[in-house]
């Protein structure tokens, strides 16, 4: 098994809903976003993926939710929008992007450099 790891940024603000303490407020992340892709096989040219591809994938999901407030961003205008479903819907996106033999093994969301949540599939 091979596996590729891109990162990726952003800045948003957000509150988390039904939750008691400084975080029911608004409050704004630099996020960092870790996408992992596995494969089986390396394509043609050595690789599981070109690397600017998937960037590219990333960037394109990650300008959704960049200097936005999150609670007005679709899912999250009625899913919580915590690290945990932030690193779920961008794993989702990510994999209706992708196709053949690759798969989306892992999308970690660091909102601080000492906090973060992965999101993967078993």
């Amino acid at each position: 098994m091979y596996e590729i790891t891109v990162r990726g940024n952003f800045s948003s603000a957000h509150n988390l809903r039904e939750y008691r303490g400084k975080c029911e407020a608004v409050h704004g992340h630099n996020w960092k976003v870790e996408v992992s892709i596995i494969c089986e096989d390396l394509n043609s040219e050595g690789m599981v993926m070109d690397f600017t591809i998937a960037r590219n994938i990333l960037d394109q999901i990650l300008k959704a939710l960049d200097h936005k407030y999150i609670n007005d961003v679709k899912p999250f205008d009625e899913v919580n929008p915590t690290s945990e479903n932030i690193a779920k819907f961008i794993f989702q996106e990510f994999v209706k992007k992708i196709e053949g033999k690759l798969k989306v093994k892992r999308v970690t969301v660091w909102e601080t450099d000492n906090s973060c949540a992965s999101y993967y599939e078993t």
